[in-house]
């Protein structure tokens, strides 16, 4: 795989700001499946202790950004899990900064390691962020700049998908499914639509969580989360058209037949 020039020169300029320990390139771009559009993920690490410079940040956002007006956001900025970032356009490209905490992203390891499922609510992100979602961008990421190599020594110790990960994953979703479609259901029999749209999306979320970590599969977020399902050995055929047309016409029948087969 070929990283795009770009992530390497805007790595080098963020490395210079104080307080950057680490850089990676994150997202689509690094896993290698990035449409033409798809944004450029670079990932910040810092320490809490010692945080990053933010004015120097800051100035070099303006200074890379094609419209000179972008900004960061304080650490924490955009919530406790995504933590923060910047927005930028560079040279037609857009770029987004995001900032992760050293030692959230070794307590993420240990998580993972560990076999400890918890879900996070995180705006953005309306299945939320797990507890272990560091440890997959790590693992699904491209380190560009670690001189220390506390990152590169948090992905050795990761050592792939951890098989204790895999059994918590498929403990904790692999009964859910029936249960949001009854909800689902219920939700539709009494005109509630909104909260049947809600059961029937968990419920997919469910199969989704399920069919990857029997792959062992990391899933980074819930975009593209249910295509990257379909690619999977043991997925029912055509996963993602049947799960687009169920969840458009509220078919909670057609979510069972899934199920059924998912097995």
């Amino acid at each position: 795989m070929t990283l795009p020039l770009l992530a390497h020169s805007i790595a080098a300029r963020m490395a210079q700001v104080p307080g950057v320990v680490a850089v990676s390139l994150g997202g689509s771009r690094a896993r290698g499946n990035a449409s033409p559009d798809s944004d450029l993920d670079l990932g910040l690490a810092y320490d809490a202790p010692q945080p990053f410079d933010l004015t120097a940040l800051n100035a070099l956002c303006r200074d890379l950004d094609d419209s000179g007006t972008a900004e960061a956001t304080p650490p924490g900025g955009w919530g406790l899990w995504v933590d923060g970032g910047a927005w930028l356009t560079v040279g037609g490209q857009r770029v987004d900064f995001i900032y992760r905490e050293l030692g959230r992203v070794e307590q993420s390891v240990e998580d993972a390691l560990a076999g400890r499922v918890s879900l996070h609510a995180q705006p953005g992100h309306p299945h939320g962020i797990h507890g272990h979602h560091y440890a997959a961008e790590l693992a699904t990421g491209v380190i560009l700049h670690d001189p220390s190599g506390r990152l590169e020594g948090l992905r050795v110790r990761l050592g792939g998908y951890p098989a204790a990960l895999a059994a918590s994953l498929e403990r904790h979703y692999g009964w859910q499914p029936g249960f949001w479609l009854d909800g689902a259901a219920k939700g539709l029999k009494r005109g509630d639509v909104h909260y049947a749209q809600g059961c029937l999306y968990q419920a997919v979320m469910a199969f989704v969580q399920t069919l990857c970590a029997r792959e062992r599969a990391w899933i980074l977020n819930e975009k593209g989360a249910v295509a990257l399902a379909g690619t999977l050995p043991g997925t029912p055929h055509n996963f993602e058209a049947r799960v687009n047309l169920a969840l458009t016409a509220l078919d909670v029948d057609a979510v069972r037949n899934l199920a059924a087969e998912l097995g």
